[in-house]
């Protein structure tokens, strides 16, 4: 493509200091000698047939400048559109930036689709990028994953990761094929592990992390916020205790560098080669402290179970909505017939349960809203007898032990100005009993949530 004419070609080509000559820089002829009278300057006659205006405009200089000009006003034509090169922006890596940049927590990328972030809980294109095509999409691919992992792509057709940039952020990966094509999904995890206060978490979950054995539940839909959480929690941990914290993660998420606690970090694929194998593997670690992750399945509950059963302290997590829900989804995944007596051995394990949200913030962040659930003796007796409704009732009376229910923290939130009551509303599993609180500031004087639980929520479960 010529990206430019032939007098700016002329101009580069001329040797660096000489300028360059135009048509006034014609050869002069020199003065007269002093005392001779100067010449008769010889004008050019015009043809008979060219106007006076033509012979006046005829550019001056010697016969070959005029050629010159001439054969450059013939040849010269418009540029053609200079097409941009790929820009560098065009990179996962800086992709990353920006989305880290705009506050985002979520990059979503799909072959014949526009690049999309996802801020403050909502999906919001970048015209930036352009759409994807398939040949940036390999690009994408091979600045991220090494051979062997887009061989077990192809093989697999999905595929969980992990990226790292020093001293930025992490990212969890996500590679799947979707009916236009390729896609990836990548999860910004900042490099510093928060802490419970300084996510304004419940002060409560310092006196679950601190409890020498038992069964920590951490439930929620995805992208609540589950593994911050629990981030949190173990960095709480590693500042004021001294045990041996053994994660099984499918990626690894936040790093957390041993302080006072030894900290060992195991991932899927990277450190161990099955999920089951892990977890099996992980009794014989000597760990005081065991984080599971997702329970998906009846290996993984066992396995919790018996760890907590046999002096170890576990964190797990579910796809469930709430506290009381989450056990009925835990008894499901077991026969009928075995139910009565797996519901005796988690409550003698468990410790508490924590179910939240995340919702968007009036000042332009987000927040967790948490409903508690701590395994008292007499909410373990209620839950003993199937008296769903009666523990739901305990955990809005007895908040000296930390419990509430989801519409007492979103009624906290709403009236302290955190958040709308519109989001709220849309969050609340009991929206009447919401706007009671609220009109009466947190307090309902007329009536305990009536709630029934029937176990439906463990239907409604999809793990991702």
């Amino acid at each position: 493509m010529n990206q430019f004419n032939s007098d700016d070609r002329s101009k580069r080509e001329m040797p660096m200091g000489i300028p360059p000559r135009s048509m006034a820089d014609s050869p002069v002829a020199p003065p007269p000698p002093p005392g001779n009278p100067p010449p008769p300057q010889m004008r050019p006659v015009a043809p008979p047939n060219m106007p006076a205006t033509a012979q006046q405009m005829r550019p001056s200089g010697t016969v070959q400048q005029q050629a010159t000009v001439a054969q450059t006003r013939t040849t010269a034509q418009p540029a053609n559109p200079i097409v941009a090169p790929v820009a560098t922006m065009n990179t996962i890596e800086q992709m990353v930036r920006d989305a880290h940049t705009k506050g985002a927590s979520d990059i979503h990328l799909r072959v014949e689709e526009v690049v999309r972030f996802r801020i403050r809980g909502s999906m919001m294109t970048q015209t930036d990028y352009g759409v994807v095509t398939a040949e940036q999409f390999d690009r994408y691919m091979a600045e991220i994953l090494n051979p062997n992992q887009r061989r077990l792509f192809a093989e697999t057709m999905e595929l969980d990761t992990a990226i790292y940039y020093p001293g930025f952020l992490r990212c969890r990966v996500n590679c799947f094929e979707s009916l236009t094509g390729g896609a990836l999904v990548l999860r910004l995890i900042p490099l510093d592990v928060p802490t419970i206060d300084g996510l304004a978490l419940p002060q409560v979950l310092k006196n679950f992390i601190s409890q020498p054995q038992g069964l920590i539940l951490v439930t929620g839909p995805t992208g609540s916020g589950k593994s911050t959480s629990i981030a949190a929690m173990i960095r709480h941990l590693n500042d004021t205790d001294t045990r041996h914290i053994v994660t099984i993660e499918d990626p690894i998420e936040y790093v957390h560098q041993s302080n006072h606690c030894l900290v060992s970090q195991r991932e899927v694929g990277l450190h161990t080669r099955e999920f089951a194998q892990a977890l099996r593997a992980v009794l014989r670690e000597d760990p005081d402290v065991i984080l599971i992750g997702e329970m998906r399945d009846r290996i993984s509950v066992d396995t919790a179970l018996k760890a907590a059963q046999t002096g170890h302290l576990v964190l797990g997590t579910l796809h469930t909505k709430d506290a009381i829900g989450t056990l009925n989804r835990l008894l499901n995944i077991f026969n009928p017939d075995e139910q009565a007596s797996m519901r005796v051995q988690i409550l003698e394990s468990l410790i508490s349960v924590v179910s939240q949200q995340l919702l968007p913030t009036t000042d332009g962040g987000r927040t967790a809203a948490h409903e508690i659930m701590v395994n008292t003796p007499a909410i373990s007796d209620y839950l003993l007898k199937g008296e769903d409704t009666e523990a739901f009732r305990m955990m809005e009376t007895d908040t000296n032990e930390g419990m509430q229910v989801m519409n007492q923290a979103l009624c906290e939130l709403v009236l302290l100005g955190r958040i709308s009551p519109d989001d709220a509303v849309r969050s609340s599993p009991d929206a009447g009993d919401l706007r009671r609180r609220v009109r009466n500031e947190g307090y309902d004087p007329g009536r305990a949530s009536n709630r029934e639980f029937e176990g439906d929520n463990a239907r409604d479960y999809h793990p991702v």
